[in-house]
């Protein structure tokens, strides 16, 4: 027997409750300027809660090819990749006017 879920009541293999939270998230990506003046992409706004910070950081990492972490409910990646992630989180689902590059 499949397993339903709690939020939606629908099957698991039927849930849309993390599609209706891709497009529900205001995102904002920004370059930051940390140690020894190395540039890192910072992705924040996403909620923690709806939409799983450690599977979409590893994504993103393996995407743009380059290191990164979650701190404090932000994905920080190591160098300038704004407008790539922009892309990369609008293909993952998330809504264009929902992210905002700065």
């Amino acid at each position: 027997m499949s397993e339903v879920c709690p939020m939606c009541g629908l099957v698991k293999e039927l849930c849309v409750c993390e599609t209706i939270a891709k497009e529900s998230q205001k995102i904002l990506v920004y370059v930051e300027r940390k140690k020894f003046n190395k540039n890192y992409t910072i992705v924040e706004g996403i909620d923690e809660k709806e939409i799983d910070l450690k599977d979409l950081a590893k994504k993103l990492k393996s995407e743009l090819a380059c290191g990164g972490t979650i701190k404090d409910e932000k994905i920080e990646l190591q160098g300038e990749h704004k407008q790539k992630t922009k892309k990369i989180l609008i293909e993952y689902g998330f809504a264009p006017s929902s992210v905002e590059v700065r």
